[in-house]
């Protein structure tokens, strides 16, 4: 199995690939409308695009925004093409991210979680701040991972 590589989005084309996975995960496969999808945030946001082989299959994103009085980095929009899933990309693109926003002075990391995978992300090391809600439909529990307390 082929390993995933993490780059950075740095053109028009790049932005292209990230846009097309993510209109496959988010507004095909999830239903979300295109206008919650496409919410502004992605001019202020770092994209990153994960790589197999030569071909864009996963992307994320991740920003700066205020959390319990202090500014967090918030990991977002992750998306693996389904034939990509399940193969541990969706966990290195993760680490990636993570590892990004470190390099960028952040040490407390903010997901909105999509409950069906809460698990997984408790395995990497988040945790529930027991707020739970719904966007686009969807149950969503908001996690923490904190390092250096």
């Amino acid at each position: 199995m082929a390993q995933i590589d993490t780059t950075p989005v740095q053109s028009d084309d790049e932005w292209e690939q990230a846009r097309r996975i993510r209109t496959r995960v988010f507004i095909e496969e999830q239903d979300c409308p295109p206008e919650e999808e496409w919410d502004g945030h992605d001019q202020t946001s770092r994209h990153v695009l994960g790589w197999v082989d030569g071909e864009a299959v996963a992307t994320a994103r991740w920003r700066t925004v205020p959390h319990d009085e202090e500014i967090v980095a918030k990991l977002e929009r992750f998306a693996v093409l389904p034939d990509y899933r399940g193969q541990g990309h969706g966990t290195r693109l993760v680490h990636d991210v993570l590892d990004d926003a470190r390099r960028a002075g952040f040490d407390t990391f903010l997901v909105h979680a999509q409950s069906r995978l809460r698990d997984w992300y408790e395995h990497l090391g988040f945790t529930s701040t027991g707020r739970t809600f719904e966007e686009v439909g969807i149950p969503h529990v908001e996690m923490v991972r904190r390092e250096g307390d």
